[in-house]
């Protein structure tokens, strides 16, 4: 029996051209991270940079997605603006069912449109609207005006938009993915931008069949009760990873000021417990999930006399509250949640915006630039001046803020100040537990803090061990690879083990994929690597700031030596991976 293929739409944006496309070896590369690492080997131009529009643009989900509760993400494969080499951003919301209502596994999308546009596409419908008028509205206008443009399959409808930063190129703009989640890190949503591309709708307007056999109505009950009926799941709904907060500022880990302090007594008025007693409005879910981690709060400005109040609805989450509260020295909650509006209409990731207005902020504080580059006095603890900059940075208002919308890395060799900046690969993030921890993240496939739980390494084991810490970090990255080729939410993963996965795929009719697991997974985590590679990164060109150095943790002092033996080590196993 010939072996079952991905349904992949490929769309050139230059002609409006689409043809479906049946391809690779599901046995091979699985779907999601495989898929994606897969199908930009095949579409990409590594001799080409990043910014060239016939670069692909990859949105894959996996062979679970629908099937089973929390297989509900999409990985977008892309060359990052941010540092030119293949990377993945990972998002939610209501994508994964709609790509898998529309009959697809992966769309492909290649060229640039002729003037700014949004692609509609759906198991019956693929076509190229121009809406240039929509160009340079925020990211949450668009998409307002999008849900009447396009009011079709609107239960099993996804609508991806960028913002301003987006329509630039900017380095860090997100991909805006049903108002609440986004592909937020090495700007996928720039790539977008120099597609023209405003907007993408999918539209889930097919239906997908149920797996045959009683196996698969029975381990979806098994499954969906490990989820709903134990407490494996209850941090997630209840204060969702906001809990964090607290926690990690007990164990000195978490950043401050642009981690000039690991801990701060203030914590208690930004902690999840305090944003959920005050403005927590309600709970949101991405499609296929019953847990409800997305936490949305209520913000309420007055902004007349006589007590008139504008109401806006705003998620956050841990990271988001580290990198635009605790990071700029914030702790109201009210002024966390503006900001993160403004960065969200704005279009940006908010993990680097808080990370490189942080910087800025103890740059000029230090002198290294004047308030001629900032045109703002920005001071931690000061919103209403850092809401204003973001403005700026998103608009690129002059040459600093264009050089910062480039990567905190980018105005670091403009104007200097390396040795303080927060730069892990790309802007840090919020876990400041020790050495494995920056090692993982500094030179992890996207640089991410779920590339592998350093940060767990960090906090439970005891002593130096260089050896069992690299084997961690690559054993680990090789698991989550696995869940993010379902694609499983990755807080799933202790819901979802090695056998549990096999039986899933049993159930749905994929048991040849469950054969050989740790084979798969190792299979696809070298594929990712010698696409990042081919694509031009270079391990040894990465440097962690002398500000990590400088951090004071639970356990001390950081150690320097073990740091750099981690680097070394680390960098060495990674080439060999991608080589073997």
């Amino acid at each position: 029996m010939a072996e079952r293929q991905f349904q992949v739409l490929a769309v050139d944006l230059a002609t409006g051209g689409h043809e479906r496309l049946a391809f690779g070896g599901r046995t091979e590369l699985l779907g999601g991270s495989g898929l994606a690492a897969g199908l930009h080997a095949a579409f990409g131009h590594p001799e080409l940079p990043a910014e060239d529009p016939a670069q692909p643009l990859i949105f894959a989900i996996g062979p679970l997605t629908g099937y089973f509760p929390l297989m509900s993400k999409v990985v977008c494969g892309f060359r990052s603006p941010y540092h030119n080499q293949y990377a993945e951003s990972h998002a939610g919301g209501r994508l994964a069912l709609a790509l898998r209502f529309a009959g697809l596994d992966a769309l492909v999308l290649r060229g640039a449109a002729a003037t700014p546009s949004c692609l509609v596409v759906g198991g019956e419908r693929c076509s190229l609207l121009d809406v240039h008028y929509l160009w340079g509205m925020d990211a949450l206008e668009t998409g307002k005006r999008l849900r009447t443009i396009v009011p079709e399959a609107a239960g099993h409808r996804s609508i991806l938009r960028i913002g301003p930063a987006g329509e630039a190129g900017g380095a860090y703009a997100c991909i805006n993915v049903d108002t609440f989640r986004h592909f937020g890190r090495l700007g996928a949503g720039g790539v977008m931008g120099r597609k023209r591309l405003k907007a993408i709708v999918v539209l889930g307007d097919r239906s997908a069949p149920t797996p045959p056999g009683k196996s698969y109505a029975s381990l979806f009950q098994t499954l969906y009760g490990r989820l709903t009926e134990t407490d494996v799941m209850n941090k997630y709904h209840d204060l969702g990873t906001p809990r964090n907060l607290i926690p990690l500022n007990d164990q000195r880990a978490l950043p401050w000021r642009n981690l000039q302090q690991t801990n701060d007594a203030a914590v208690t008025a930004i902690s999840g417990e305090r944003f959920a007693d005050e403005l927590l409005l309600r709970n949101s879910a991405c499609a296929g999930c019953p847990i409800g981690c997305i936490h949305i709060g209520l913000l309420r400005e007055q902004f007349a006399d006589r007590h008139h109040y504008l109401y806006r609805q705003v998620s956050y989450d841990y990271e988001p509250i580290f990198a635009a509260g605790t990071m700029l020295g914030l702790t109201r909650p009210s002024d966390v949640l503006r900001l993160l509006e403004t960065i969200e209409r704005a279009g940006l990731d908010a993990m680097s915006t808080g990370v490189a207005l942080a910087w800025a902020t103890e740059a000029l504080a230090r002198g290294v630039i004047a308030e001629t580059e900032t045109l703002l006095p920005l001071r931690f603890g000061e919103a209403d001046t850092y809401d204003r900059a973001i403005d700026y940075l998103a608009s690129g208002r002059n040459a600093f803020y264009e050089r910062l919308r480039e990567g905190t890395g980018a105005a670091v060799a403009a104007y200097g100040g390396g040795e303080f900046a927060c730069l892990l690969g790309q802007e840090m993030a919020g876990y400041a537990t020790g050495e494995v921890f920056f090692t993982s993240q500094a030179y992890g496939f996207r640089h991410s803090h779920l590339d592998a739980a350093g940060y767990s390494f960090d906090q439970t084991a005891t002593g130096r061990d260089v050896d069992a810490a690299v084997d961690f970090l690559l054993a680990d990255e090789r698991e989550r690879v696995l869940l993010t080729s379902m694609v499983a939410c990755l807080f799933a993963r202790g819901a979802y083990p090695r056998a549990s996965l096999a039986a899933a795929l049993e159930a749905v009719g994929d048991g040849a994929l469950a054969s050989d697991l740790e084979a798969a997974a190792a299979r696809i985590q070298r594929l990712r690597w010698r696409e990042r590679l081919a694509t031009g990164c270079d391990l040894d060109a990465i440097r962690i700031p002398r500000r990590f150095h400088e951090v004071t943790t639970w356990k001390g002092p950081l150690d320097g030596a073990y740091l750099d033996a981690l680097g070394r080590a680390y960098r060495a196993a990674l080439r060999a991976l991608a080589a073997d």
